[in-house]
């Protein structure tokens, strides 16, 4: 089995298979289908599936004519019937892996398209799960369910592994194509299969691992890093700010140093697929093991309570200008969850909104990025037409949640009653008497 895909690789005769085509999975099967790998994308929403087969892009990530093309030359095309399974040499699942409302894995999509596979799973194909997910998924879940659905074993008739995603919504330097790649599988063959196979395809390194596992984990690393070091420095900013110290400058001073500190910096909150939500992941599976992860869980809660923190500012700005939260006129800059981009998963100003509104605030967004917005927990929103003048001056603050690069905060600056800037993406401006940053 593994000269024949290590011959099927070389030759570009596998067809791949994805399933998930959202922010991870169409910019994956793009860079398959562009390696000269015939491809198809599944996935449940019609929707996508049309958009795909007609061309059209939807993930700021993929560029438009490659798509276009792709899907003329019939390197690439979509559906929602998972029998074509059968088909493919190669299945990537790249399916979302959220929280449910009691802050718990919910890994319903992953165990759904892990059952999907397994009815159609044929002999001598590679399957990976690319989802965020925590350490054991790979080996306990996925394996027993594709090899009961298949009756095929593992290491034997099939490949599994893990590799995980590794996506940055609007870098224009590390995209799917460049970005290195880390791949644990159940066997030393699916490892050296696997690995292959995403060697033909990206240009960075492909690391592989012991186990997925391993793999596993070492995803939830990188973001479980992220999460305590803006857990420090949200509250080294909260500290800061009592201390009448600018937390924006001491980081600009502390990032002079040429080793042994990287800069992160404060903000309205996490936000992301990823970053607010894989320390959940790894703090449920340690209670298996009766491990509390104390550093990781107070990170958490000090992020968690950002945007209530903000909320408070607002209060306090309010304040100073006789003006009370409730009734305020309030409009917030941006609602994605970084600049520049469309999109709005996790967003902590849609978190910050929520607490406004919930003291009475009446607020409204601009965001040239989020025409309109809704999300999993019931909220909704729709942007503003235009940031004039008078629009920016009829409102008693103004709420910088997103860096935007497309605003003009000159105009802003000199139209505003006041201006909290929760990203110090104003630091620019040089009249600075009606901002506060965070």
């Amino acid at each position: 089995m593994k000269e024949n895909l290590m011959n099927k690789i070389q030759n570009k005769t596998i067809i791949a298979g994805v399933v998930g085509l959202g922010y991870v999975g169409l910019p994956l099967a793009v860079e398959k289908a562009k390696a000269g790998f015939k491809t198809i994308g599944f996935d449940i929403q019609r929707s996508k599936v049309d958009m795909v087969n007609q061309g059209h892009n939807y993930i700021g990530d993929v560029v438009d004519s490659d798509l276009e093309e792709l899907v003329k030359n019939g390197m690439l095309s979509a559906t929602d019937d998972f029998s074509f399974i059968k088909d493919v040499d190669f299945v990537a699942i790249c399916v979302p892996t959220p929280l449910d409302l009691h802050q718990e894995p919910d890994i319903s999509y992953v165990r759904d398209s892990a059952k999907e596979v397994s009815k159609h799973l044929k002999a001598g194909t590679m399957v990976v799960l690319e989802s965020t997910t925590y350490p054991g998924t790979t080996e306990e879940l996925i394996k027993p369910i594709l090899e009961e659905g298949s009756g095929l074993t593992c290491g034997r008739d099939f490949y599994l592994g893990f590799s995980p995603e590794r996506v940055d919504p609007g870098n224009l330097v590390y995209k799917t194509k460049n970005t290195p790649k880390v791949v644990g599988a159940c066997s030393r063959d699916g490892a050296k299969v696997i690995s292959a196979m995403y060697r033909a395809v990206l240009d960075g390194d492909v690391f592989t691992v012991s186990s997925p596992a391993v793999a596993e984990m070492e995803k939830i690393l990188e973001n479980t890093y992220r999460n305590v070091n803006i857990g420090l420095i949200n509250e080294l900013g909260r500290l800061c700010n009592e201390m009448g110290i600018s937390v924006w400058e001491v980081i600009d001073a502390a990032k002079t140093k040429p080793y042994g500190f990287q800069p992160f910096y404060p903000g309205p909150g996490l936000g992301g697929h990823c970053i607010p939500l894989d320390p959940y992941y790894l703090t449920w599976k340690a209670r298996e093991y009766g491990f509390h992860t104390t550093l990781i869980e107070n990170s958490m809660v000090i992020n968690d309570s950002q945007p209530k923190y903000c909320v408070e500012r607002a209060m306090h700005m309010l304040n100073r200008h006789k003006k009370a939260i409730n009734g305020a006129r309030i409009l917030m800059l941006g609602v994605s969850y970084k600049n520049d981009i469309d999109d709005y998963r996790e967003s902590p100003a849609i978190r910050v909104m929520k607490e406004l509104r919930q003291v009475g605030a009446n607020v409204e967004y601009y965001d040239p990025w989020v025409p309109e917005f809704k999300n999993m927990y019931g909220q909704s929103g729709k942007s503003i037409a235009a940031l004039t003048p008078e629009a920016v001056a009829s409102y008693d603050l103004i709420m910088v949640t997103a860096a935007h690069h497309n605003v003009d905060y000159e105009m802003v600056q000199k139209n505003a009653v006041a201006v909290f800037d929760t990203k110090n993406v104003m630091s620019g401006v040089k009249d600075r008497s009606n901002i506060e940053v965070l």
